[in-house]
């Protein structure tokens, strides 16, 4: 049922959805289905970057099966934000900055940006991080600094000289390695009423790593980037398909079965993003922490989870070291450029720059200078002594942070008729989306407060 409003504000009813549902299914088969599948999936396994995959990891390590319902009760919250921003995009054919600007005017605007920029910087420093080091777990002899290096160019000189739209199509085969962990998941498993409650009955610590790691998750999962980069891809697919002629020029029409299509292709990236989170924290528990390792310090400590899987095979652990890498240098080629693509959104947007990764760098110069700019900074941050690990998680607790006042600006738009017209949000839409303002909003309290007073 869309949970939208009418132009007289009225709901959408369950009879209407009903008599609507046979039409709906008629008119978006499976093959369509599968060819929608664009922005949504692209999120879904981007949020899965090697900050997640590190944030989970030291969940399921640090406290168990303690932490494996908010797989479950997340995904109605991010699946909700995500749709929204989806219809931002979609219905305008702007991007999410420019909605904003148009709204509120460039001084909300470009220090959202701003923010988001600095939060997306050392997510990317993070990442690339992971990825050198994740290297260096299968090629030894590898200098730290080189492999990051090479990281660095490769994705500058693909983002830059490649379409988009072929880089993903490649990168998406390498994110297939993230299915090790379904499988380890299901190998190392565990009693099976145990995983039931644990993933169904919420558990709650009162201790600042509990609070600053229900933060990490948060902002791992519900990210920032994600916001801005769905928005944007929504419209770079209105500008394929020539109903506009770039982003933030013109109003596309969009009809009920692309609107619907949209919906289907957020819900199943979500799942795919929240079914990983899930299998890794079982994995971690499982094989991390009921044997003692309860604080993942290092890549090839992470790379031990996936050990259970390859056991029976000859030099197992140097097999789950391949796997882990691959998962990491995979999910990171995805990540990083949606990183610094969506910077280059929310800047251009502010500015009123031409912007488009399908466009060349000649006719876009400021917006992959942006993601030049960004990338390369994010590779100094590196040749600090952060742990790549810990910063990670650092990374994630800061996407937490700053989440909360552009979560609020999201859901005033989202009930804006004079951006969406009749696709404002319904109750149901409002109740999620309000909740998970106020649910990361009272955690990011909580972990300050904590921290204050166990420092005091």
């Amino acid at each position: 049922m869309d949970d939208v409003e009418d132009r007289n504000g009225n709901n959408d009813t369950n009879d209407r959805a009903v008599a609507d549902s046979s039409r709906h299914w008629s008119s978006i088969s499976f093959k369509s289905i599968l060819k929608s599948l664009g922005p949504g999936i692209i999120t879904g396994a981007a949020d899965d970057d090697p900050s997640g995959i590190a944030t989970y990891s030291q969940a399921g390590a640090s406290f168990g099966f303690g932490m494996l319902w908010m797989a479950l009760y997340q995904y109605p919250l991010m699946t909700v934000i995500q749709e929204i921003c989806a219809r931002i995009g979609l219905i305008t054919g702007d991007g999410l900055a420019a909605v904003i600007k148009k709204k509120y005017s460039n001084k909300v605007a470009l220090p959202l940006a701003s923010l988001l920029l600095i939060a997306n910087t050392i997510n990317i420093g993070a990442d690339i991080g992971a990825m050198g080091a994740a290297m260096k777990l299968v090629l030894p002899q590898t200098p730290f600094v080189l492999a990051t290096l090479i990281f660095t160019a490769f994705i500058l000189l693909v983002q830059i000289l490649v379409p988009y739209r072929l880089y993903v199509k490649v990168l998406k085969f390498l994110t297939l390695s993230l299915f090790a962990y379904i499988a380890t998941a299901i190998i190392v498993g565990g009693n099976a009423y145990d995983l039931l409650m644990a993933t169904l009955i919420p558990h709650i610590e009162f201790s600042p790593e509990f609070a600053m790691m229900f933060v990490a998750i948060f902002g791992t999962t519900i990210s920032p980037y994600l916001f801005f980069w769905q928005a944007s891809e929504e419209a770079e697919e209105e500008v394929k398909k020539k109903k506009i002629p770039e982003i933030d020029v013109g109003t596309p029409q969009v009809s009920k079965k692309e609107f619907k299509l949209m919906k289907t292709d957020v819900a199943i990236g979500m799942f795919f993003s929240q079914l990983i989170m899930w299998s890794i924290i079982v994995t971690t528990a499982g094989s991390l922490h009921y044997h003692g390792i309860t604080d993942v310090e290092t890549s090839e400590q992470a790379a031990k989870s996936l050990e259970p899987a390859v056991k029976s095979f000859p030099y197992s652990g140097q097999i789950a070291k391949i796997i882990f890498a691959l998962g990491i240098v995979g999910t990171g080629l995805l990540a990083v450029p949606v990183l610094a693509g969506s910077s280059a959104y929310a800047l251009s947007d502010a500015f009123g720059w031409k912007q488009g990764l399908s466009k060349k760098f000649k006719q876009a110069k400021a917006f992959y200078l942006i993601i030049a700019v960004s990338t390369i900074i994010g590779l100094w941050i590196n040749f600090s002594n952060i742990d790549p690990i810990k910063a990670l998680v650092y990374a994630a607790v800061i996407n937490g942070v700053t989440a909360v006042p552009i979560l609020f600006i999201i859901m005033k738009i989202a009930n804006d008729k004079n951006i969406l017209g009749k696709r404002v949000n319904g109750r149901v839409k409002n109740t999620i989306g309000w909740i998970t303002v106020a649910i990361m909003t009272i955690a990011v309290v909580i972990m300050f407060v904590t921290f204050y007073y166990q420092r005091a």
